[in-house]
Order: structure tokens, then C-alpha cells, then sequence
């Protein structure tokens, strides 16, 4: 097996089996392209089942000391497993050489959030007087009401709305459902745009469930949503790099810093794991140091 016969079908596994996005298919293709031109230039050549973890290791040194950072290089080496995971799954191997591939160590970041003031001012200088105005309150209201995902939010259905015991229902990754309550605020202005916009504006056939539309009655792209957010928090006034996902971590950060149960929170994102939530806690713990900073007596002094 080469390494173009084993790229082919590394590609068609992921999109009939994995069923993954193109772009998600071409990073991983990228990836592996780049390990094998690293085997090729290999004095004999390395085949892809040929390939050691010795050989493994070299590669992502390399790929480390030509200015990849440790995420990218995490990613990296993600991607190899993946192929390698493949090669197994068609037998091509007996071993896999990535079993023993380490890679580089990586701080959590923690995401950037906004204050609930913050949030206030953003929400407050959007002009609810025009149709897209309303449609914006509503949108931006909602992010923060049910720390929806951009992706969640432009797919939001009407049919999936309960406003009678304020909850909606969200198809989240990989199709999987989730029940999110959402608040009055929320609820006030997704009614009012409803109401006095959308049903007056034109609807595209196929987009008659779809909450939010475009000025054209179709659906909202995900950069679209992004460019609104952008322009509204310029227009408020605050210097902060924000985009729907900081919706999300505010979201969640205000939940926890209220004391919220951290498996109620998982829940509400929607996230698999809870050690994905987790980070909230930390988050939680560094705004409680530096309340303590800024009015403990004794921590003033600490610096």
C-alpha cells in the first residue's frame, strides 16, 4: 500500500463512515499528506505501514522545530491517529504505531467572557424599531438566554419553540437533541419579531420552520450572524474581541459564578464530557480570586 492508495481510501472512510464536513475531511487529508511526504523523503522511502513510532516522533519534532505550534501539533498528531486508526480497522496493520505518540501538553484557555453589564450594553444599543433590529435583539437575547451554539441558532425551527413552559429544542452535534429553557427576555423579543417582522417579510420555500431569516426569507449563514455581533458591539461601544461563541462561555460562565450545578450546566451546552465543562469551574475560581483581590483587606496587599 502507498501512500496515495491509503490517502483514497483514508478519504472515503471519513466521509461515508465518519460522515465528517469537507472541511473537517481536508484538514485531515492535509495532515497526513504532510507525513507522508516526511516518509517519502526518507532515505529508503517509508511506506504508510511501514512507518515506526520512532519514525512517528521525528516527524511531529520536525514539525515542532518549523514553528507549529503545540495546539497545531496536538491536532497534528489527532489527525495521524485517525489514519491510523483506519489502516487498523482494514487490516492493513497488526500494530499501531501511534499507540505511544505523545503530544505536546496544553494549558486549557479559558474563554473570553462578558460582564452581565456588558451584555446589557449590547443588547440595549441594537434600534428594535426596524425589522432586522428586532431580529438581532432576538437573536443575540436567545444566545444568551440558552447558550446556543451560532450553528444551533441559525437551524433554530419554530416547531421546536415551547414558549408555554419556556424551554426550546435544539439539534446540537451530530444531530442530538437537547431541552433548553429559555428565558421571558428571550421569549418577549423572538415573539415581537414574529409577530410584526417575519411573518409580514418574503419566506423561502424550505425555510418556513426556520426562525431567524435573511433579509430574502432565507437562512441565516453562520459568518453572517458573526458580522452582526461584530458591528453591534462596536456600536455599543466595548472593546473586546466578540463572536456568538462568547454568548456561550458568558452563558455558562454566569451560570456557574451563580452557583449552578456543573451536570445542570453540561446539559444546557450540550457538551459530551464534563471534563469540557469543567473549565467553567476554573474560570469560576479565578473571577472568586479576584473578587477577593479587589475588596478583601488583607488580599489588597497580596498583589
Amino acid at each position: 500500500m502507498d501512500w496515495n492508495s491509503a490517502l483514497m481510501g483514508f478519504k472515503a472512510y471519513l466521509r461515508l463512515e465518519r460522515s465528517l464536513s469537507v472541511h473537517s475531511i481536508a484538514a485531515y487529508l492535509r495532515d497526513v499528506r504532510k507525513l507522508g511526504h516526511f516518509a517519502t523523503a526518507q532515505v529508503p522511502p517509508v511506506g504508510p505501514v511501514q512507518m515506526q513510532p520512532q519514525q512517528l516522533e521525528a516527524f511531529i519534532i520536525e514539525a515542532g522545530s518549523q514553528g507549529l505550534s503545540r495546539r497545531s501539533q496536538a491536532r497534528l498528531i489527532s489527525g495521524i491517529r485517525a489514519f491510523y486508526k483506519y489502516l487498523m480497522m482494514e487490516d492493513a496493520l497488526e500494530v499501531d504505531p501511534t499507540d505511544l505518540l505523545e503530544g505536546p501538553k496544553l494549558s486549557r484557555k479559558i474563554p473570553d467572557v462578558l460582564s452581565v453589564n456588558e451584555i446589557n450594553r449590547i443588547l440595549n444599543s441594537i434600534d428594535i424599531s426596524t425589522a432586522h433590529g428586532m431580529r438581532n435583539r432576538a437573536m443575540l437575547e436567545t444566545l444568551y438566554a440558552s447558550g446556543l451554539r451560532v450553528s444551533e441558532l441559525v437551524n433554530l425551527q419554530l416547531s421546536n419553540l415551547f414558549p408555554e413552559v419556556r424551554f426550546v429544542k435544539v439539534i446540537g452535534k451530530n444531530n442530538k437533541e437537547r431541552i433548553v429553557p429559555i428565558g421571558s427576555d428571550a421569549l418577549k423579543f423572538i415573539q415581537d419579531y414574529l409577530t410584526h417582522y417575519r411573518q409580514h417579510g418574503p419566506i423561502k420555500k424550505g425555510c418556513e420552520d426556520i426562525v431567524f431569516l435573511n433579509r430574502r426569507g432565507g437562512k441565516l449563514s453562520r459568518e453572517m450572524v458573526f458580522m452582526i455581533i461584530k458591528e453591534t458591539v462596536q456600536q455599543a461601544g466595548i472593546n473586546k474581541s466578540v463572536s456568538p461563541h462568547t454568548f456561550r462561555h458568558s452563558f455558562a460562565t454566569h451560570l456557574v459564578e451563580g452557583g449552578a450545578d456543573l451536570r445542570a450546566v453540561q446539559d444546557m451546552l450540550g457538551h459530551e464530557s464534563i471534563t469540557t465543562t469543567e473549565i467553567y469551574t476554573h474560570l469560576d475560581r479565578e473571577f472568586l480570586r479576584e473578587t477577593l483581590v479587589k475588596y478583601h483587606p488583607r488580599f489588597r496587599h497580596q498583589g
